[in-house]
């Protein structure tokens, strides 16, 4: 038996119970670059072991799947500023960094469960990073998580370990902190787990429905059979009068159709533009149509009349009305009773 207690407004599927599944994302924003030598001993030092740009560094593209995973693509650019420690030396010179790095993450909502705002992920990639005046590839770790305002709008805060492929040429590795604001498009949506619980409960009320209606049209196909056994024997035991009763209900429904027939068969008078007057074709039918109620006297005729939607609704109104009061008002100077 399935819980009907539900409030049904609680039944309905809402924005509530959907979910972004793939999307593209654009994303641009501030890095922070720690190249200390010393990362986790100094991790939140910003003053000596943090460099950071006062305006935009970080552009990204990234495409995002139905199976939590994400492919993206980001550029970045800094500069090692005098006086930070890089690789555990105070820099005595500024020197530019660049990095363009490729990632795949993992949607980890899929693993604990979908929040609508709360966005965490985890990932690897691979990368070309200049930095300290030495280029090295690099492989990357990155942990993160981006909170929305809306569908389309978030923040993504994310901090990647950046390990250089070789450091036989004084390569080292460094950590890469960002943040900025994300912005989604070419969205596709579907159902929470909540969503698909409704989905579910709503299919479970409906299967009952349909079996409480099954029951009752059973019950009632029952007491048909026996209305019907019992009307069959009344109509037996009166099979002359219901024979005359059928003789005369036919004859009336082919004079009826008869009837109907002649007056489909005059077809419609169709006013001319912004008229309501009869044109002589238009009277020519409407005499015809007097012969065919003048030979049968108790046919009761309804008249309607209309315009197309091109006016205003009072004016398509007015003229309704007056070309009713034209069509009516021909056949009562011609004898038909109202």
């Amino acid at each position: 038996m399935v819980n009907s207690s539900l409030a049904q407004e609680d039944l309905q599927i809402t924005s509530k119970d959907s979910i972004i599944e793939s999307s593209w994302m654009v994303g641009i924003g501030f890095n922070a670059v720690d190249d200390s030598g010393n990362v986790f001993d100094g991790l939140f030092n910003f003053n000596d072991e943090w460099n950071i740009l006062p305006y935009p560094s970080r552009v990204s593209l990234g495409r995002y799947f139905k199976s939590g995973l994400g492919l993206e693509a980001i550029g970045t650019i800094n500069k090692y500023k005098e006086g930070k420690i890089i690789d555990a030396q105070v820099n005595q010179e500024e020197s530019n960094y660049y990095a363009l790095d490729a990632r795949v993450t993992y949607d980890l909502n899929k693993i604990i469960g979908e929040t609508g705002w709360f966005d965490p992920y985890v990932g690897v990639g691979a990368g070309y990073t200049e930095a300290n005046n030495l280029g090295r590839g690099t492989y990357n770790a990155i942990v993160g998580f981006r909170t929305w305002f809306s569908d389309k709008w978030g923040l993504d805060f994310n901090s990647s370990g950046k390990w250089a492929m070789s450091q036989s040429d004084g390569a080292t590795n460094h950590i890469q902190h960002a943040v900025g604001v994300v912005y989604q498009f070419g969205i596709e949506k579907g159902l929470s787990k909540r969503g698909e619980e409704k989905m579910e409960l709503l299919a479970a009320i409906e299967k009952e429905k349909q079996r409480q209606a099954d029951s009752i049209a059973e019950v009632n196909r029952q007491r048909e059979e026996a209305l019907l056994a019992e009307r069959l024997k009344r109509e037996k035991e009166a099979a002359e009068l219901a024979a005359a009763e059928k003789a005369a209900k036919e004859k009336r429904e082919a004079e009826l159709r008869n009837i109907q027939e002649q007056i489909n068969g005059l077809g419609k008078v169709y006013f001319m533009l912004n008229s309501s007057y009869l044109t002589s074709k238009d009277e020519e039918l409407l005499n015809s149509l007097t012969e065919i109620l003048n030979n049968y006297d108790s046919v009761i005729l309804e008249i309607s009349a209309h315009t197309d939607a091109r006016g205003s609704a009072t004016y398509n109104q007015w003229l309704s009305e007056k070309r009713l009061e034209r069509t009516i008002g021909y056949l009562q100077d011609r004898g038909i009773a109202p």
